[in-house]
């Protein structure tokens, strides 16, 4: 047994959101975790609200409230959507925890001893229209790499190039689209990256198993054109952590807080303080998962993000757990994942295009959306949302092939041998086969959930599917019932302890199911991972009762995917 540490890149709080950031982040990680536990090895998963900066007292400025209960509020509807989607955190923190204000701080505090801090007096942009310093992520303009014209100030989404206010052409306040913007003189924070540019290099140089699509985002930081920067840490903004010096006040920073890229990846510590701490344990119970003077060296931790993420989870966040040169946890494997577009064209919370996970859920139980974001994850290359491909593969997968193993096994005992595992007859050619198959192909299964290629781990679980079907009709015991009724009783006994397995090793996939069919065959106590097929499909002996499940996965009509086609065309009002 391993202890695996498993954190999903912090969710906005400025809304509800889309299915892209679900499968970018959270879904896949929850596949990982729920998947770790089941091997038995002991999992903490984290993942909290990012909820400090601008859009957020932007968003609560719009709904009327003051930001703290907007935040607080918000928090409470993704921990809705987060259960409705059945993520398995152990715990979802807040980053506007006090847990991250004391670390925020104390990590700025050790910084600062040791060098990495510079207070900068730089010009910054003003709007006068809107009577404010304007982040940079609010001053929108053309970005100069790629033309883009939606680019904000501190990152291109188009092509990724880290920016500042002033590289943009034509800029803007995004707030009220004023170009009435002045720069003044304010003094911040800096983090010296620079100083820790080839202790970083060689550590993300040391991760050669790492995705490609991770090392080469944070390579292209590190050297293309003017390398990495150093990076501002404070903001002038009301809402956010104080910046303080550890536990004291830091001289000429009054009225400033940190910046949310320095405090979010703190959360995924402080997070674990919050666990401890909603659990009743000790300090020591979090510190043995984050530092490595406590135990956390045995520990392997696994960070899942969208690939926007991926420079300051390489950069920044390293330069400030190494900056700070105390015993803390680096992640061992970033699994970062391309965009999922929707239907020619992105997801947008800003924009409210797409499908948001509140109406997902409107429409479908959890498990559907699960099984086709995970089965068609962007991992090497964006993918598409389209309806018809959802419908397609909804039907296709979860109804034609695992619903009907289930349905035409179960129903056809029923009608000859009744709700109770036939005795009678020995393993059959076709079964000894099958079970060879299985074998092979769960061991192939197991390898890609390990390796957390997760296209390759839903292509061989549906494989492992379609396996049970093309038995059956081998098989076929509704013929040779008629002739060899101990040889019909043998393969429905086999299929229905296939249908247990099934269960079993598809739960990371889809665990609303999964629970269903323990449940129908009464095997709840029965979830081990199985390690021997061939016992495994013998643990439901002769004269176990069952029942006849629902229908498992209802299909989707081309009625009904045309009118979510047409209801999800626009914009989310």
């Amino acid at each position: 047994m391993s202890r695996i540490l498993i954190t999903s890149a912090l969710p906005y709080i400025n809304g509800i959101k889309h299915l892209g950031n679900l499968v970018g982040s959270q879904l896949p990680a929850d596949l990982f975790a729920r998947y770790c536990r089941a091997r038995g090895h002991e999992v903490l998963f984290l993942c909290a609200t990012d909820e400090h900066g601008t859009p957020a007292e932007l968003a609560a400025a719009r709904a009327g409230m003051p930001v703290a209960d907007y935040c607080a509020q918000m928090h409470r509807v993704q921990a809705r959507m987060a259960a409705g989607f059945r993520l398995s955190f152990d715990h979802f923190g807040r980053s506007s925890s006090v847990q991250n204000t004391r670390l925020t701080q104390y990590f700025a505090g050790r910084l600062a001893d040791n060098g990495y801090i510079e207070e900068v007096t730089e010009q910054q942009v003003y709007s006068v229209a809107d009577g404010r310093f304007l982040p940079d992520r609010y001053i929108e303009g053309t970005c100069p790499n790629c033309g883009y014209d939606k680019a904000r100030g501190d990152q291109c989404e188009n092509c990724t190039k880290q920016l500042d206010p002033t590289d943009l052409i034509n800029p803007r306040s995004a707030i009220s689209g004023s170009t009435e913007l002045e720069v003044r003189a304010t003094k911040h924070l800096y983090l010296k990256q620079t100083l820790l540019k080839d202790e970083l290099d060689a550590w993300i140089g040391s991760k050669t198993d790492w995705p490609i699509l991770t090392t080469s985002i944070a390579r292209k930081w590190l050297h293309d054109g003017d390398g990495l920067q150093d990076r501002g840490i404070t903001r002038d903004l009301n809402w956010g952590i104080p910046v303080r010096r550890g536990a004291e006040n830091w001289p000429g920073m009054e009225g400033k807080v940190f910046y949310v890229w320095f405090d979010a990846p703190i959360e995924y510590i402080a997070c674990g303080a919050e666990w401890a701490e909603a659990q009743g344990k000790e300090e020591a119970d979090w510190w043995r998962w984050w530092r490595t003077d406590h135990g956390a060296d045995e520990v392997r931790y696994v960070q899942f993000m969208g690939k926007d993420n991926v420079p300051f989870h390489t950069l920044s966040f390293p330069s400030t757990l190494l900056g700070s040169r105390d015993p803390w946890k680096l992640v061992d494997y970033i699994k970062s994942f391309n965009y999922l577009n929707y239907d020619g064209g992105q997801f947008s919370t800003s924009q409210g295009r797409g499908v948001f996970q509140d109406q997902a859920l409107e429409i479908l139980p959890a498990d559907y959306w699960r099984w086709w974001l995970l089965s068609n994850a962007p991992e090497t290359s964006d993918s598409e949302f389209t309806w018809e491909k959802f419908q397609g593969g909804v039907n296709k997968d979860l109804a034609d092939v695992l619903g009907n193993f289930v349905s035409r096994v179960t129903k056809f005992c029923r009608s000859k041998f009744g709700e109770t595992v036939p005795a009678g007859g020995a393993l059959t050619d076709e079964g000894r086969r099958l079970i060879a198959d299985l074998d092979t192909r769960l061991a192939a299964y197991a390898g890609y959930m390990d390796a957390i290629e997760v296209r390759k781990a839903a292509a061989e679980l549906r494989a492992i599917w379609v396996a049970g079907n093309e038995f059956l009709q081998t098989a076929a015991p509704w013929s040779s019932f008629k002739t060899d009724p101990d040889r019909a009783a043998a393969d429905t006994r086999l299929a229905l302890n296939l249908i247990r397995v099934y269960a079993v090793i598809s739960a990371p996939f889809i665990p609303d199911a999964s629970a269903r069919l323990l449940e129908a065959m009464r095997t709840d106590d029965a979830t081990d991972w199985p390690d021997d097929m061939a016992q495994a499909l013998a643990v439901l002996k002769p004269g176990h009762r069952f029942v006849v499940p629902a229908v498992l996965f209802a299909k989707i009509a081309d009625e009904e995917r045309e009118d979510w086609a047409e209801r999800f065309s626009g914009t989310r009002g």
